[in-house]
């Protein structure tokens, strides 16, 4: 018969936490800067999906989502299971009201920050789509919009808040880490996209303290990802609120 591990020590989780990171968003918001550093803001177009086909873009999906894979392993194998990190389903018509009432909040104030931003010239222009013009655009975009969803909110606001308050963080620290986290792994956008993001980060990350559930905020941002998406894919070649959709 298995015997459960003790408790790891404070070392191991920050070795771990480090690890995970690393994996995965620590290593894009490094990236990020860089490429924040390197080129300018203004007229410049970025891309959340790289411009490569059906085949490509379906693994990079599948492959983005090793870290979460990665989460799950630690947990079970740490014998914690997946409830003090909000990761059990067993509320879904809850969680899934949740996610509206939340993704309704983050599209509104989202939106109004990035077309500012574009406007003002401290954010390069986004867009939210997998190459257009495919069969495969709009179920990639779907695709996309859920492995966004799982890698963000399980490993930046789930799994990193719960280490860091094991590690002795106050509640406090903890989501305003995880907020400037997500924030500096979106600087390639510009600082609308750091702004915009630090500013969900703390959202998601006070209702993460309040629900102790990590699901809502999954189903949320996969939300928010296809509105964008499907908001472009309307729009483009228009002019909203003095921002331009190329």
């Amino acid at each position: 018969m298995d015997r459960p591990f003790p408790p790891a020590s404070r070392r191991t989780l920050r070795e771990e936490v480090l690890v995970v990171l690393s994996l995965s968003l620590l290593a894009s918001a490094v990236f990020a800067i860089i490429d924040l550093l390197s080129r300018p803001l203004r007229g410049v177009i970025v891309s959340t999906y790289p411009n490569v086909g059906l085949a490509t873009q379906l693994a990079s999906i599948a492959f983005g989502l090793a870290p979460v894979w990665l989460v799950f392993y630690l947990i079970r194998r740490s014998g914690e299971g997946t409830e003090p990190f909000g990761l059990t389903w067993d509320r879904p018509a809850l969680e899934i009201g949740e996610a509206a009432a939340a993704a309704s909040v983050v599209a509104v104030v989202g939106l109004v920050i990035y077309l500012g931003a574009i406007r003002i010239g401290v954010n390069r222009f986004v867009v939210p789509v997998p190459p257009l013009g495919h069969w495969w655009t709009v179920p990639v975009l779907v695709l996309g919009a859920i492995q966004a969803g799982l890698l963000e909110e399980v490993i930046v606001v789930g799994y990193l808040i719960r280490r860091l308050e094991q590690l002795g963080w106050r509640v406090p620290a903890a989501v305003a880490a995880s907020a400037v986290l997500r924030g500096s792994y979106h600087l390639y956008q510009g600082w609308g996209g750091f702004t915009g993001n630090v500013a969900l980060g703390l959202f998601f990350g006070s209702l993460f303290v309040r629900w102790r559930r990590t699901w809502p905020l999954v189903i949320a941002h996969t939300l928010v990802d296809g509105l964008a998406g499907a908001g472009y894919i309307a729009f483009r070649g228009h002019c909203v609120f003095g921002a331009c959709i190329h």
